[in-house]
């Protein structure tokens, strides 16, 4: 049986070009995973293995790896960082029981890291902190420390010292044993020297080692007293409290270091088995009923309790279907039948692998706190549970975000649609936040997902890995409609064509809703003039009507329902009547709400040299943009702004050549606000004449 306390489960993820797989291919190496380091600047990182990540040099796709640092097992995850793309930061962090944050040495805290923080803080991921390329100019270990405080809120505890910067930089001074590695020139990481302390620098380590263990020793009430007399605790003891404190989200153990020059990796090593939780250390995942509520029951990471996993990601390659799976709980074997209990169906488990990355090995069982990917699973989707079917379970599910932007494509040639057929329904299994639709008028299929890229993505995918040729359409904004005012008004169904007939009336109000609540229906009749059995109908009435508005087809937001009377039939009356009277009485009182087109506004956040503030702020502007907030820092100013997303089309290639190349932004959805009269006018008019053109 394996000796969970051996076991780290950790994600490593940042910002985009923060060196997250530089130093996920540093740890490979280290390890002796792999013999020979990939770049990811020439395309050749082990864990970016899509030739779209090789090419953009951008992570993607999650990838997993294991390997093993001083008899301990690790199961990494290295996370893309562009904003598209965090569904997969978020469905990582979601199994994952610690993670490395890596920030740039010269970059700092940048906005998609405080994204994925914000993702991690919610998972109540446990992490330890790495600030890389220290060998670069402009790096500044303590300025990006400051910013961890700042920006995050978050409260770094400095575990290492640089010895020198930029190009001057040739180790770290690690402040609890005072001793100082200091790397050769040959890039090898085994290269290195254990020294004393610098003579310049050891003013400067005493002070931050004091800092370093008052912080830690806060965490044990005895200890605390005994410092505050004068006597130092043991390493041991200052472990085991930096140990707890991260454990507990109170702080993050910072290190620093330059993965790509092999400088300060086994530092991190040694932080992620020394403070980083094993499974059993986590919070248990909850388990919950249908409806995805708590039923007070939880996953406890032990063999011997019943089976518990979460399939996290489906991935399709040349082996055929992969299901990644998280075991909670219990054991899963070759050859056992498992219950997805979102289908209700069970499989049977056939081939059981560990991956690294691409690579695979074929294993015969996996326990509570193993990651693995299980070969050739039919109806598992992102977010199922498998558990045991003598005792069935649901663990928490995930939650994705809504698609906000999509694009029409059809293929080339007549044979491409079924080819295209199959591989869209792979992609959608392995991407929750990509859907797709078919436009019942054209014929076209409606491809949506969370930006320019990530499309842009999808489609180099069809092209390249599935040989689809495409005609793409221009980007659709996922506009909404919604009401303004508030009517009383009533309506009669009624039918009489011999035999039994048709007969329901209904008097309701229709006001605007909150923002965010989407659909709500309530039933004030007393009297049983609308009997009790067929409210469900009405409600389902008005419901499915709400997936077209009456301005330009667009679904409809946010709007509260109240059934306040109406008439019914002895004979005449059936819940189909009911339904057919709130599906007239949409069509008929929408258009006397004030109907309004609203929008979806992105959370823009824009990081620009400062010479080009000026220009950035007001091209924001122009793009109907609200300023929120200036940051200035070392390196430029970060701005951050809420901007429809009918206006972002395109952005990066303005903000690139205003700001010489060097600007970068990120956006996610935030909210819907209502469509400027001009915008709306204009929408309207081209859904309209899109529709004639269809007939």
């Amino acid at each position: 049986m394996a000796d969970l306390t051996k076991y780290r489960n950790i994600g490593i993820f940042a910002h985009v070009d923060a060196g997250k797989t530089t130093t996920t291919e540093r740890i490979l190496k280290l390890t002796g995973k792999i013999h020979k380091t990939g770049e990811v600047h020439d395309g050749a990182a082990t864990t970016d293995f899509m030739d779209q990540e090789q090419e953009r040099g951008i992570t993607i796709q999650s990838a997993a790896t294991t390997c093993f640092w001083k008899d301990h097992r690790m199961n990494i995850i290295d996370t893309p960082g562009h904003v598209d793309f965090t569904v997969e930061v978020y469905r990582s962090l979601k199994v994952l029981d610690g993670g490395v944050g890596v920030f740039c040495g010269s970059g700092g805290v940048e906005p998609q890291s405080e994204t994925n923080w914000r993702y991690a803080n919610e998972s109540e991921v446990a992490r330890i902190i790495f600030v890389n390329k220290l060998d670069r100019m402009g790096a500044d270990f303590l300025r990006v420390v400051g910013q961890v405080e700042d920006v995050l809120g978050a409260n770094p505890l400095v575990m290492t010292l640089p010895i020198g910067t930029e190009d001057d930089f040739v180790g770290v001074v690690d402040l609890l044993t005072r001793k100082a590695w200091v790397w050769d020139d040959s890039g090898l990481p085994e290269n290195f020297e254990l020294r004393d302390v610098p003579a310049d620098m050891v003013e400067q380590v005493e002070e931050y080692r004091e800092k370093l263990i008052e912080t830690a020793v806060e965490q044990d009430d005895d200890l605390m007293e005994k410092y505050l007399e004068g006597e130092e605790p043991s390493m041991e003891d200052i472990k085991r409290c930096i140990r707890e404190g991260t454990n507990k989200l109170d702080f993050f153990p910072t290190y620093c270091g330059s993965a790509f020059k092999n400088k300060g990796v086994q530092l991190i090593l040694d932080a992620v088995v020394d403070y980083l939780p094993n499974p059993t250390e986590v919070k248990p995942q909850a388990e919950t009923d249908e409806e995805g509520n708590e039923t007070g029951e939880y996953a406890i990471v032990d063999v011997d309790k019943p089976l518990r996993a979460l399939a996290f990601k489906i991935m399709d390659d040349r082996f055929g279907a992969l299901t990644f799976v998280r075991v909670y709980s219990g054991r899963i074997t070759k050859g056992m039948t498992v219950l997805n209990t979102f289908t209700g169906k069970t499989e049977r488990i056939g081939r059981m692998v560990e991956m690294h990355a691409d690579d695979r090995n074929e294993i015969d069982s996996a326990e509570a706190g193993d990651i693995i990917a299980v070969v050739g699973m039919k109806n598992v989707q992102t977010g199922h549970t498998l558990c045991d079917p003598n005792n069935p379970g649901t663990l928490e599910p995930m939650v994705f975000p809504e698609p906000v932007i999509s694009i029409a494509v059809t293929p080339k040639d007549k044979g491409g649609s079924e080819k295209m057929g199959i591989a869209i329904g792979k992609m959608v299994a392995e991407d929750p936040s990509f859907q797709v639709e078919s436009d019942q008028e054209t014929g076209d299929t409606i491809l949506k997902g969370m930006g320019e890229l990530h499309l842009d993505i999808k489609v180099d995918i069809l092209k390249r890995t599935y040989g689809v040729e495409l005609e793409v359409g221009q980007p659709q904004v996922a506009y909404r409609e919604t009401i303004t005012k508030e009517i009383e008004d009533s309506y009669t169904h009624k039918k009489q064509s011999g035999g039994s007939g048709q007969f329901g009336k209904i008097d309701y109000r229709i006001k605007p809703g909150e923002p965010g609540t989407g659909f709500q229906f309530t039933s004030k009749v007393v009297g049983g003039n609308v009997p009790r059995e067929f409210w469900p109908a009405v409600e389902k009435g008005f419901k499915v009507m709400m997936t077209e508005g009456v301005l330009a087809g667009f679904p409809v937001l946010d709007v509260e329902i109240e059934l306040f009377d109406g008439g019914f039939h002895a004979v005449d009356s059936s819940a189909v009547a009911f339904e057919i009277a709130a599906k007239g009485a949409f069509r008929q009182s929408i258009p006397k709400a004030g109907p309004q087109l609203i929008e979806p506004i992105m959370n823009v956040d824009v990081f620009t040299p400062e010479d080009h503030v000026g220009d950035v702020i007001g091209d924001l502007n122009r793009r109907r943009g609200m300023i929120k907030d200036q940051q200035a820092g070392v390196s430029g100013v970060r701005i951050k702004a809420d901007v429809p997303l009918s206006e972002m089309f395109g952005y990066i290639g303005s903000l690139r050549t205003m700001t010489s190349g060097r600007g970068q932004f990120s956006m996610e959805f935030a909210h819907y606000l209502p469509c400027p009269n001009s915008v709306a006018e204009t929408v309207i008019e081209e859904v309209k004449a899109r529709n004639a053109a269809k007939k």
